[in-house]
């Protein structure tokens, strides 16, 4: 069963209603835009102490905290014996990460661009979800339905994750904070109509506080972000089973999107308070760890199947046909978008419009699929 494969204990859900379960839902979304208000303000503040660019922090510390419930979900389901869930969460969030948060997040406001980080933070974005789909495709040709990723590739990718954070601080440090803030200044901003900037609360005193009110924040923050996420998740997956939805497809789309849920509503808070560059730092990272953190440490946990058996005993190669394929679209589209993003130091609004539509494409054909 799905909620096995969470955080909270399943017995809180597994009992409940489904009227139950879509009000626990709505409360824990109350719950994860509230904590994302804290987490923001207090990562803003940390930026702004450290000299550090918030494209930085969030491709770092950021996503380091909001890739928490996929890492969660993804081991947890590993060790639970759902490995094909594990494997449809990593590669489904990423392209939640990058099609529907940095796709909305473009059409909210022109988001920034730091050229010199972004030619690199990019570059491995892309390696990433490149090297798991040429690895994932290769077993496939060489072993068929028996391909699985194991212990081996999660040791390199966990290793690959350890260089990947001291590269992002050397990065950070050679580009300089004058650079970026030259870049944050091109931003347009976003007009605050009432709905959109409630949360805002005028002047942002981020970093006027002391170190430890603004790691208090951060922490109360990602608890609050991660735990009643989870909660959204196993309510929300919990009904969705109950439905008849298949597994990987409430892998790939509910939970995939359920557990991007802290990137998506940190992004949007980001914006209405001032701070765009941690939505693009934290969609970027979060891909790059959604593959060398989260599919990591799953695949340490335990071997992660391509292909998918079902309880009729027919296979479910959607990963490979469907997921694989629209993660790498998203990717190689992204691509381009940072290549012309760091040219003109800004992402146009007008890219978000191809990524939104592949997004909703991807949830189309997933359940058409089913």
């Amino acid at each position: 069963m799905i909620a096995l494969a969470s955080i909270l204990p399943s017995d809180w859900f597994g009992p409940l209603p489904d009227l139950a379960l879509l009000g626990v839902a709505l409360v824990a979304m109350c719950i994860v835009i509230k904590a994302a208000d804290a987490l923001v303000e207090g990562a803003a503040g940390i930026s702004a102490r450290l000299g550090m660019p918030p494209i930085v922090v969030g491709a770092t510390i950021v996503s380091l905290g909001t890739t928490s419930p996929e890492m969660g979900v993804s081991v947890l389901a590993a060790w639970s014996g759902n490995p094909g869930l594990a494997l449809g969460n990593g590669v489904g969030s990423i392209i939640a990460d990058t099609g529907l948060i940095f796709g909305v997040g473009c059409l909210l406001t022109r988001l920034p661009a730091d050229r010199f980080l972004l030619t690199r933070q990019g570059w491995v974005q892309f390696g990433a979800g490149a090297g798991l789909s040429l690895w994932c495709w290769g077993k496939f040709m060489h072993l068929g339905d028996k391909a699985s990723i194991g212990w081996p590739t999660g040791a390199v990718c966990v290793s690959l994750l350890a260089l990947y954070l001291w590269a992002s601080v050397r990065w950070a440090k050679q580009a300089g904070a004058a650079e970026a803030k030259a870049d944050l200044a091109k931003v347009e901003p976003v007009p605050d109509d009432g709905a959109l900037g409630h949360a805002c609360g005028g002047h942002d005193h981020a970093a006027e506080k002391n170190w430890i009110a603004l790691i208090a924040l951060f922490l109360v923050g990602l608890a609050g972000v991660i735990v009643a996420g989870d909660g959204l998740v196993q309510s929300v997956s919990i009904v969705a089973e109950r439905w008849g939805v298949p597994q990987v497809v409430i892998a790939s789309t509910l939970v995939a999107l359920g557990t991007s849920l802290p990137e998506l509503v940190v992004g949007i808070t980001a914006i209405r308070k001032g701070h765009p560059g941690l939505l693009v730092g934290n969609v970027i990272g979060a891909d790059i760890l959604n593959v060398l953190f989260v599919i990591g440490f799953a695949s340490l946990a335990a071997p992660l199947p391509l292909v998918e058996k079902l309880p009729d005993g027919s296979v479910s190669r959607s990963l490979l046909y469907i997921q694989l394929p629209f993660m790498a679209a998203m990717l190689v589209l992204m691509r381009i978008y940072v290549a012309m993003a760091a040219k003109q130091g800004f992402f146009s609004r007008w890219m978000g419009w191809p990524l939104v539509i592949g997004y909703v494409a991807f949830v189309a054909v997933s359940a058409l699929s089913a």
